[in-house]
């Protein structure tokens, strides 16, 4: 399948609540603006010198997403346009994106990232930490920056009860916090097990190989 047909076949999978980020990390331009096209306006990066090159050459409306693990002395490149930071997983790095918002004149979106997979690769705050950084935003700490939510990556397993189970864990944390403030988004969900996610009350999944096809692994 094409692109188009491959985006379509995503979207009528999915509830109309339910935020596409089309994930197009190592996939050029064209193919972006292929997607832009079709209605898409979200899209994800995984690293900072990409999105920083892609985004001059794609309609200004597009609401960037980084979702990439993000290094402190990175955060300036990104933040005068930058829509949603999904990948803050430490206190220095809440203070950086507060600090460059700020010299910005911007308020930035993040997604607290929790760390719920059991494979050791997965990155992410554990959950005591994110209520720590929680509990600091909600007491003015962090004035240009605006936690909407939580992302999150399920363990690579076929076991469907196990990534049913981390997902759950997310999902718990989210009513938790929203019953604090009210919170826009929960980001779980890739390629292979966004049905999954969906079901345990994601309402934003990260898409990027069921739409735009194997990634060229060369960049």
């Amino acid at each position: 399948m094409n692109i188009q047909e491959n985006y379509n076949r995503i979207k009528s999978q999915l509830p109309s609540d339910v935020q596409l980020v089309a994930v197009s990390k190592t996939h050029p331009v064209s193919a972006i603006q292929e997607v832009y096209d079709l209605g898409q306006k979200v899209f994800g990066e995984n690293k900072v010198q990409e999105v920083t090159e892609k985004y001059p050459l794609l309609p200004k409306d597009i609401q960037w997403h980084l979702i990439g693990h993000l290094q402190t002395n990175k955060v300036k490149y990104i933040a005068g346009f930058i829509d949603t930071i999904q990948s803050v997983d430490s206190e220095k790095l809440i203070r950086e994106i507060d600090k460059e918002a700020r010299k910005n004149n911007r308020t930035i979106n993040i997604l607290l990232q929790v760390k719920i997979a059991e494979e050791e690769s997965k990155s992410g705050l554990e959950i005591s930490e994110a209520r720590d950084l929680f509990e600091q935003y909600l007491n003015g700490e962090y004035q240009n920056i605006n936690i909407t939510g939580l992302m999150g990556m399920a363990t690579f397993t076929e076991d469907q009860d196990q990534i049913k189970k981390e997902f759950l864990v997310l999902k718990k944390l989210f009513d938790e916090f929203n019953q604090l403030k009210k919170l826009e988004t929960l980001s779980m969900g890739m390629s292979d097990d966004f049905p999954i996610a969906i079901a345990c009350g994601a309402n934003s999944i990260r898409v990027g190989s069921a739409i735009f096809g194997r990634r060229d692994y060369s960049r």
